[in-house]
C-alpha cells in the first residue's frame, strides 16, 4: 500500500507521525478540504503527466487549474494526464492519493507558484484518506523538487488563507 512506503519515507525524517488518515475519504480537493476543516485552495493537489515519455507530478494549490498555454510554454507540449493506471504504474501512488513522497525512481516533480501564498498547504500522503500539514520549506525539502513552476490559472485572485 502506498500509504505505507509514505510513512517509510517519512520515517527517515522523524516526522511520521504527522500523517492523518481520515475514516472519510479525501481523493478530491473538496473532500479534503472537508476532511481537513480548511479552505479548498490549501489543499496541495499533485497533478501526474507525461512529458517526452517520463511521468512528471505538479503539486499546485487546490483552485489552481493548469493553463494549457503556460503548461506548453514550460514543458514543449501539451498537456496530457496520466491515466489511473498509468499513474499507479508508473508514479507508485494511486488516483485520490497521489502525492510527491515516495515516488518511482525517475519521476520529477515540480512546485506551482499557486502554493507559495500559504504559510503551510496539505498534500495526500499515498492514499484517499490522508494527508500532511507541511510548511512550504518543508515541502520544497520532502517532495524532493526539480524546481518551481507557473504553469496554473484561477488562483490569483484568491486570498491566501
Amino acid at each position: 500500500m502506498a500509504i505505507e512506503k509514505v510513512k517509510a519515507y517519512f520515517r527517515q525524517f522523524g516526522i511520521e507521525d504527522r500523517i492523518r488518515e481520515f475514516p472519510v475519504s479525501s481523493a478530491t480537493v473538496e473532500l479534503a478540504a472537508a476532511a481537513l476543516d480548511c479552505a479548498p485552495a490549501r489543499i496541495a493537489k499533485t497533478l501526474s503527466f507525461m512529458v517526452n515519455g517520463q511521468p512528471i507530478l505538479i503539486v499546485a494549490a487546490g483552485d489552481g487549474k493548469i493553463d494549457n498555454p503556460k503548461y506548453k510554454a514550460q514543458f514543449g507540449t501539451k498537456a496530457k494526464m496520466l491515466t489511473p493506471e498509468e499513474a499507479e504504474t508508473l508514479v507508485g501512488h494511486a488516483i485520490g492519493g497521489v502525492c510527491p513522497f515516495a515516488v518511482a525512481d525517475g519521476v520529477r516533480v515540480y512546485l506551482d507558484e499557486s502554493l507559495k501564498r500559504f504559510r503551510t498547504v496539505f498534500p495526500a500522503c499515498g492514499s484517499s484518506n490522508s494527508a500532511i500539514e507541511l510548511t512550504i520549506d518543508e515541502l520544497e525539502r520532502y517532495s524532493g523538487f526539480a524546481s518551481w513552476i507557473d504553469v496554473c490559472k484561477g488562483w490569483r485572485d484568491a486570498e491566501a488563507v
